[in-house]
């Protein structure tokens, strides 16, 4: 029994250790300490310890999910001026997937802090990708409530909102969009779209676009609407200006 005892003693020290590492990894400290372990705490380690007043990180991954939609929501609506509200929807529901949580869980190692029962732990829990995603959520809630909004965004800046600049995302948005945030990453002027051409009957019109870069053509499309001419438009400036980057 002893030994046993021991043995927990041990553990528990290591993780506390483990705790105040990543803290100093991240380069945030928490006040409250107790949030940030409950944002790694999973309701079969609760279940396993009912003696003692340990708390799972349901609520906080609650919490966490809408701060992340809110600060993400802000980021992209301030970044892209000229994107739609449903263009901006189908970007954010990206970024904030399960796949794309687990990405940013797996950077920081959060599947080694983790609190877990054993039969969990030996089912694997640890790398379950749902399980990741929720503890990301969670550990975004407890920072909230610890350090306000202006830390997470900073946060964010640091490991998720990179990606979006990088165009981690740009695969989900469609080639008008892509081009502009092409444009505006790079900073390299202004783009304008025109219809050169309208022509048919009102049941079958054909419609010609035409892209420019600061008054330079840089693509031409054709659709049965406007906006599907100016999406082959922008679709042959994209490569037009990757061309340009690659040679």
């Amino acid at each position: 029994m002893r030994k046993n005892g021991k043995e927990r003693e041990m553990n528990n020290r290591a993780k506390e250790n483990q705790f105040k590492d990543f803290q100093t990894k991240i380069g945030i400290h928490f006040e409250n300490e107790k949030l940030l372990k409950q944002a790694f705490t999973h309701s079969s380690y609760v279940n396993e310890h009912r003696r003692k007043p340990y708390e799972d990180n349901e609520r906080l991954e609650f919490l966490g999910d809408a701060v992340l939609e809110l600060t993400v929501s802000q980021f992209l609506f301030k970044k892209y001026p000229m994107m739609s509200e449903g263009e901006l929807t189908k970007l954010r529901a990206a970024i904030v997937c399960e796949p794309s949580l687990v990405t940013f869980a797996n950077e920081l190692n959060f599947g080694s802090l983790i609190l877990l029962g054993k039969g969990e732990e030996m089912t694997g829990g640890r790398e379950r990708p749902a399980l990741l995603a929720d503890v990301f959520e969670a550990f975004i809630g407890a920072l909230y409530l610890d350090k306000g909004l202006d830390i997470v965004i900073g946060y964010l800046e640091r490991i998720v909102f990179p990606k979006i600049n990088e165009g981690a995302f740009s695969h989900v948005m469609d080639y008008k969009s892509q081009l502009q945030e092409l444009i505006q990453r790079d900073g390299i002027g202004v783009i304008e779209y025109r219809v050169l051409l309208e022509k048919g009957p009102a049941h079958n019109k054909e419609f010609v676009s035409r892209v420019s870069l600061n008054g330079e053509e840089i693509g031409i499309g054709s659709g049965k609407s406007k906006k599907e001419a100016e999406q082959r438009a922008a679709q042959m400036a994209l490569d037009v200006l990757k061309n340009k980057t690659t040679k």
